[in-house]
């Protein structure tokens, strides 16, 4: 298998595991969100750990705990994806994935307005128009739902900060997870001893199975992000983008059809104007891609003569 096709498998398989966690998650009750984050935290770094042993890849971790900066950049990434985690597990497991498939559609234009903020980057023209769209989107969704719709803004703009702050290091993807998960191991298992010490911990009280599927959680947890990240290094960028759409897509799917949460004509409006914005988005992308492609091609050639 080329280079190119193994980089579109791993990204399938990974974003097809993530739309699939609103099967998932629910098969972890009677666990709490804020304990399924927990056992995710301590099970994600066991699993990271014994794969970068069978892979001699400590030498990556050592050198990113030696970098101040970096630690403290991972620390902020930390808390925010075990933020993500939590906001996206309570959504699940309280009969909102609609909404939750929402904070992924719309992460993508989060992620470009936090690139405008933070690093002062400059958009084309249709990109506000798609940033603009989405704005009127989310203003029809709060008067369906009559609140903002909170968990879908919580998910994107925590995943959003966090893709920022792996923005800002440059660290692999399996050391940097497990340092990541580290920083967050002894709260995580402090909250876990406290949970099991008032008698509301689940873990070994609810059956061997459950036990096993709380386990399974450091393994479904760190699979998708590495095959992300396979895919992230063979394919280019303009179909990482077309790819991510899968899990919300799937997400989406999962919550009016499996679960059969409501879709009234308000909501469905709401979701309808995301992806006319997401569509603008993603022409200008592409056609900004090709063109890039095209200026590149002169450079390219003489250097290969």
């Amino acid at each position: 298998m080329d280079e190119r096709r193994l980089g579109v498998v791993s990204g399938l398989a990974a974003y097809s595991m993530w739309g699939l966690f609103p099967l998932y998650f629910p098969l972890l009750e009677p666990a709490g969100g804020v304990e399924i984050v927990a056992h995710r935290v301590v099970w994600s770094l066991l699993f990271i750990a014994l794969l970068l042993t069978a892979v001699r890849r400590w030498g990556h971790v050592r050198a990113a705990v030696a970098d101040r900066r970096t630690v403290l950049v991972l620390t902020g990434a930390a808390l925010l994806i075990a933020t993500n985690w939590l906001i996206f597990v309570y959504g699940v497991n309280s009969g909102h994935v609609v909404e939750t498939s929402l904070g992924y559609f719309i992460n993508p234009l989060v992620s470009v307005l936090l690139g405008v903020v933070v690093f002062g980057e400059r958009l084309r023209r249709l990109q506000w128009v798609a940033v603009a769209i989405a704005a009127v989107a989310v203003a029809v969704l709060t008067v369906d739902y009559g609140r903002p719709p909170w968990i879908a803004l919580g998910l994107a703009a925590s995943f959003g900060l966090y893709g920022l702050m792996k923005k800002l290091v440059r660290v692999e993807a399996a050391p940097g997870l497990l340092v990541e998960t580290a920083l967050v191991t002894v709260p995580a298992i402090a909250l876990l001893t406290v949970l099991h010490a008032d008698g509301t911990g689940t873990f070994g009280n609810a059956g061997t199975g459950h036990a096993l599927l709380l386990v399974s959680s450091g393994i479904a947890t760190a699979v998708p992000l590495l095959l992300f990240a396979a895919a992230a290094r063979r394919i280019p960028l303009s179909t990482v983008g077309l790819l991510q759409y899968l899990t919300p897509l799937m997400q989406l799917s999962v919550g009016v059809f499996v679960y059969g949460e409501p879709m009234p004509p308000a909501r469905l409006a709401g979701f309808a104007i995301v992806w006319v914005a997401l569509a603008v988005f993603t022409a200008d992308t592409l056609r900004h891609a090709r063109a890039g492609t095209r200026r590149s091609i002169p450079d390219v050639v003489p250097a290969g003569l």
